[in-house]
């Protein structure tokens, strides 16, 4: 069984009486210029006179800004026009169309944003912990084979509803739609109705494996770099033969550390952003599917409400952590490090490559 279903509280064609366009103009209007913001700070940080060929971490960043941006303007103005014409999304069109789309386009940016953000995070663990694996097999164009991937696998995963496996339906108060997440009773084919919420509880496993995932390689990289500090303190107190080279080599090594830690702290941030939004989705799957809870309609909205957020939350993070802001939090958290480069314009314009022979600072 494919198609929509009835919105949850909401069973005629037009909105429930009192409802007000205000949330969600808000929330479009910070995810729009959030992200327009984010790309332009990213684009404005590769011009220059020195301007370097693009990092893999930044083509990763970029594509997640503008992933969030389509994402933002494929769903928005719908919920926006649901509410100018006073009509449900399953109304606005004949056959629910609208609330396919809808529910399809959400799932699909929704997942496609967390496997970008995992693909961000495998990137520095293995920039870190197998360097010379890095050097030889990953670079820019790797971005664009594992883009169009991650896009495709998205989309073929987030079809599986209009296919039979899972249901997209409207929810309260008619001005969007999502996987059902609740079985309801009216269904009368109970294996379909349980095929329908056991979609949404495979949709939320994906997404609470991927939130695991990114916390395992920002832990990685966490290692990784306490180890080259430890290097570095060795070093400075131990004198060589050959103190003056290693000198040269292990500050270029600290400088690369300090770099090491801004995209740390950047993917931390995005990381518990992403936590905060998705996990009361997560928890909302579970409990629909092992309690069968009869009333569970209002948490299933505030959850999902929580999950949307995430894609208006992402660019003000690129925004917000400037330069100048990350080396204060660097500071506060390791104190000794150097400060990055001063031409550094963006966040994601202090990329390095994987530093080479980790064992000159070890020695």
């Amino acid at each position: 069984m494919n198609g929509t279903g009835r919105a949850h509280g909401s069973d005629g064609a037009a909105l429930p009486a009192g409802a007000r366009p205000l949330v969600s103009a808000l929330m479009f209007s910070a995810g729009l210029l959030g992200n327009l913001l984010a790309l332009a700070l990213l684009l404005r940080g590769r011009r220059g006179p020195r301007q370097r060929p693009p990092a893999l971490f930044h083509v990763l960043v970029l594509a997640l800004v503008v992933t969030d941006l389509l994402g933002t303007c494929s769903v928005s103005p719908l919920v926006l026009a649901s509410y100018h014409r006073n009509l449900t999304l399953t109304s606005l069109a004949r056959g629910g169309h609208l609330c396919l789309y809808f529910g399809f386009a959400m799932s699909f940016f929704g997942l496609a944003t967390m496997l970008i953000l995992f693909t961000m995070a495998l990137e520095r663990c293995l920039a870190l912990g197998r360097p010379y694996f890095y050097e030889r097999f990953l670079s820019p164009r790797t971005g664009l084979v594992a883009l169009p991937a991650i896009y495709t696998f998205s989309a073929a995963f987030c079809s599986l509803p209009l296919v039979g496996f899972g249901r997209y339906v409207q929810y309260c108060p008619g001005t969007w739609c999502f996987i059902q997440m609740h079985l309801e009773a009216q269904q009368s084919d109970g294996e379909v109705a349980g095929l329908n919420v056991t979609f949404s509880l495979l949709y939320a496993t994906l997404l609470l494996f991927l939130i695991l995932a990114v916390l395992l390689c920002n832990l990685s990289v966490i290692v990784n770099l306490a180890r080259m500090h430890r290097r570095g303190q060795r070093t400075r107190r131990v004198g060589t033969p050959e103190q003056p080279r290693l000198a040269t080599a292990c500050g270029r090594r600290m400088f690369s550390m300090a770099e090491e830690i801004d995209h740390l702290l950047l993917l931390s941030i995005m990381t518990i952003t992403f936590v905060i939004c998705s996990l009361p989705f997560t928890i909302r799957a579970y409990v629909n599917k092992f309690s069968q809870e009869e009333d569970g309609h209002e948490l299933d909205l505030l959850a999902l409400r929580f999950l949307s957020i995430n894609s208006i939350v992402d660019p003000w993070v690129f925004a917000i952590l400037r330069p100048p802001v990350l080396r204060l939090m660097r500071a506060a958290l390791c104190c000794r490090l150097p400060p990055a480069a001063p031409d550094s314009r963006t966040v994601s314009s202090a990329v390095t490559k994987p530093v080479a022979r980790p064992e000159l600072c070890g020695q």
